[in-house]
């Protein structure tokens, strides 16, 4: 299938202080967003082929609009340390004339994208990963805003999901298919991400501040 991973969110608490672990793990921060209109923010850490995205909710309101209820960002944000999947999983197209969406979503035409651009939103429970498909995003956005980390890590080379549940959807089916992530259960979510190949052989868990361990 023609989708690779353009980046992953984490849902955390406001202003995303878990993050600094990050950088004093030895990343280099990118400039924060916020998203007008959906009532959240961000942090980020880019990488040469990806991203990762620390997010929350700073307005309670615009992320319960109706412009906004439908994407259930503000239930799975304030149930992140219960049952909800507190990540999301963000995809691109591998080849630019790939325009099909790859799963059963329904359109996002949030107010901060301009328009025709819009995202496409798998259908699934909270209790899964937020699947999200970026028709507009390509490889070389990531790779020209991409700045070397001071801990020398390029690229993100694998995902290991672990969720609560088994995987039900359609959509998380068809990610897994791709090769992007592979998925397992357990007592609690968690994200692990590879990089470079995990040639260093190194692990560095995060936990309990961030549910994610990072592979070098």
């Amino acid at each position: 299938m023609n989708i690779e991973l353009d980046h992953f969110f984490v849902c955390a608490a406001p202003g995303a202080p878990a993050a600094d672990e990050l950088v004093r793990f030895g990343l280099r921060e990118g400039p924060p967003n916020r998203h007008p209109g959906q009532g959240t923010a961000n942090r980020r850490f880019g990488f040469a082929n990806a991203m990762i995205e620390f997010f929350w909710v700073c307005d309670a309101e615009e992320a319960q609009s109706e412009g906004s209820r439908q994407t259930l960002l503000w239930e799975r944000w304030s149930g992140r340390e219960g049952k909800a999947s507190p990540f999301g999983i963000c995809l691109r197209p591998a080849v630019a004339e790939n325009s099909v969406v790859p799963f059963q979503a329904w359109e996002y035409r949030p107010a901060y994208l301009p328009d025709p651009l819009a995202l496409h939103i798998g259908d699934a429970s909270i209790e899964e990963p937020m699947w999200v498909y970026l028709s507009f995003m390509r490889r070389a956005n990531r790779e020209q805003q991409f700045v070397e980390h001071p801990i020398g890590i390029r690229e993100i080379t694998g995902l290991t999901l672990t969720t609560i549940a088994p995987l039900s959807s359609s959509a998380s089916q068809r990610v897994v298919q791709s090769g992007i992530l592979s998925t397992r259960t357990g007592p609690e979510h968690l994200l692990e991400v590879h990089f470079d190949g995990v040639q260093r052989g190194k692990t560095f868990d995060f936990r309990p501040e961030l549910p994610i361990v990072f592979r070098l």
